[in-house]
C-alpha cells in the first residue's frame, strides 16, 4: 500500500529483505535525470508513482505538453510497497456508503472502481507491459459470527446493484480454498493482480516516446501561483513554469493542506519463499477479511504468498519501522491459523504509510487554496483503481467540464475528520 523501508534487520540468521518485494524483485528498470535547466510546459505533474504515471498518460493522450517530476526515483514511494491487489470494493461497504452519500453516489463510486480494472487491463495490453496483469476473483470473508451478519447485508446490496457476486458458506470456503476458521463470505467475479512498480515504469517509458518529459530526484523548494500560471522552483534552483499543476503525491499532500481531510496509517506486509508446487486453490483469487484492521492476501507471479495488514496509526517512520519484527510475527500467526497446511517462510517484510478518508473515497479535483491546481489523491485500499477513475476526471477538469464523480470526490468540509 505505501512507503519504502531501508532499515536492516539483524535478528534473523536467514537473510531477509526489509525493502519492498517489488523494488528488490525488479531492480532499477529505468533512470531519469534531475532537472538542470529552466523549462516551460502545459502541465506539471508532481509524483511519479502509479497515480502520476496514469495521469501523465491521460494528459499526453489529450495532447498536452506534460512534465512529470518526483523527489525520489520513479515509483520508489508508495508504488514500490503496494500489494497491487486490484479490487472494486471500497473500504467502506456498499450498504454503509449508501447511508453516507446516497445510493447513487455509492453505486457510481463502486462502478468506477469496477470499470477501472478493465481499463487497467486495456492499458497494460496496449503498452505491452510485462507487469503480469491477471484477472482474478476476490473473496471477502467474515472472521466472526457478528461480522458475517452485516457481510450478508453487503452481499444483498451488491446483488441488488447487479454486481457479479455469490455467497460462499464457511464449508464452501474450506472446500474450495482450504481456508480454516472463517465464516461465510462474498466472492466477487471482478478483481486482478499485477506488479504496479513494473507497470508504472512501463507506462512512463511508453509515454516518453510520445513526448512526456520526466525528471526524478527533483524536489520542490517553492511554488508560486501567478494569475495565469504556476512556477515551481526546484531544490537546485531551476524553475518549471506550467499552466496547470497536478498533485499526485498521495499522503504527502497532507502536509500541504490545512484541513483534516485524511488520517495517516501504517500497514505491514510479508512475502514468503517461492514454492515449486503451484497453489492452485489460491492462485486465482484475492483474499481479505472483515477484521479490524483487515487482513489481505494474494499469490505472486513467481509463486510466493503475500499477506498484509496489522494497520496502526502512523506516528513517524522510525517508530513504524521499529514494529516490523512484531508485525511480521503477528502476520505469520494469522496466516498459520488460516492456512495451517501451507508451508511459509518469510523472505520479505516491509511497512508503509497510507491515507484513510472518512468515507473511504479519494480526493480528486480542485482545492480553493491552490489556484491552477488539481489533486489526484487515491487514498485507502483502492488507490490504484481510484487513480484510473482520476484519469477521466482530470480530462474533464482540464476542459472545464463536469464529471459525475465530482460531487463525491471533491474537497468538502462534510468529508473532513
Amino acid at each position: 500500500m505505501t512507503g519504502p523501508i531501508v532499515k536492516k534487520n539483524r535478528k534473523f540468521l536467514k537473510l531477509k529483505s526489509n525493502e519492498p518485494f517489488w523494488l528488490v524483485k525488479n531492480g532499477l528498470l529505468h533512470t531519469y535525470p534531475s532537472l538542470n535547466r529552466h523549462i516551460v510546459a502545459d502541465i506539471l505533474i508532481v509524483g511519479a508513482g502509479i497515480t502520476g504515471s496514469l495521469i501523465a498518460h491521460a494528459c499526453i493522450g489529450e495532447g498536452y505538453d506534460t512534465v512529470l517530476i518526483d523527489r525520489r526515483e520513479v515509483a520508489n514511494g508508495s508504488t514500490s510497497a503496494t500489494t497491487s491487489m486490484l479490487q472494486y470494493e471500497i473500504d467502506i461497504p456498499l450498504f454503509k456508503l449508501e447511508r453516507q452519500i446516497g445510493t447513487q453516489g455509492a453505486l457510481i463510486s463502486y462502478r468506477a472502481c469496477f470499470e477501472a480494472i478493465d481499463q487497467l487491463q486495456a492499458i497494460a495490453k496496449r503498452i505491452r507491459s510485462s507487469c503480469g496483469f491477471r484477472k482474478k476473483d476476490s473473496l471477502y470473508f467474515a472472521n466472526s459470527v457478528r461480522n458475517e451478519q452485516w457481510l450478508k447485508k453487503e452481499y444483498e446490496a451488491r446483488k441488488y446493484s447487479r454486481l457479479p457476486v455469490e455467497w460462499l458458506t464457511a464449508a464452501e470456503i474450506r472446500a474450495r480454498y482450504d481456508l480454516q476458521k472463517t465464516r461465510g463470505g462474498i466472492l466477487s467475479h471482478q478483481a486482478a493482480s499485477m506488479d504496479a512498480f513494473r507497470f508504472t515504469h512501463d507506462l512512463i517509458h511508453y509515454n516518453i516516446q510520445h513526448g512526456l518529459r520526466v525528471y526524478d530526484k527533483t524536489g520542490i523548494r517553492k511554488i508560486s501561483y501567478r494569475p495565469r500560471s504556476v512556477i515551481v522552483t526546484t531544490d537546485y534552483g531551476y524553475t518549471i513554469k506550467a499552466k496547470k499543476i497536478i498533485y499526485c503525491s498521495g499522503f504527502e499532500s497532507a502536509a500541504m493542506i490545512k484541513e483534516p481531510f485524511v488520517k495517516l496509517l501504517s500497514t505491514f506486509a510479508i512475502v514468503g519463499e517461492a514454492q515449486t508446487e503451484k497453489r492452485a486453490q489460491l492462485d486465482h483469487t484475492l483474499f481479505w477479511n472483515t477484521a479490524s484492521p483487515y487482513l489481505y492476501m494474494r499469490t505472486t507471479d513467481d509463486n510466493r504468498l503475500l499477506i498484509g495488514g496489522g494497520d496502526s496509526d502512523f506516528l513517524d517512520t522510525a517508530k513504524r519501522d521499529a514494529m516490523l519484527d512484531t508485525k511480521q510475527r503477528q502476520l505469520e500467526q494469522q496466516l498459520r491459523r488460516l492456512l495451517p497446511r501451507q508451508e511459509f517462510r518469510t523472505d520479505f517484510v516491509w511497512a508503509g504509510t497510507f491515507g484513510e478518508t472518512k468515507d473511504g473515497l479519494p480526493y480528486i479535483g480542485k482545492h480553493p487554496g491552490f489556484p491552477h491546481s488539481i489533486f489526484v489523491l487515491g487514498f485507502g485500499g483502492n488507490g490504484i483503481t481510484f487513480s484510473v477513475a482520476g484519469m477521466d476526471m482530470v480530462r474533464t477538469l482540464l476542459h472545464n467540464q463536469k464529471h459525475p464523480l465530482d460531487k463525491y470526490f471533491m474537497f468538502d468540509k462534510k468529508r473532513y475528520y
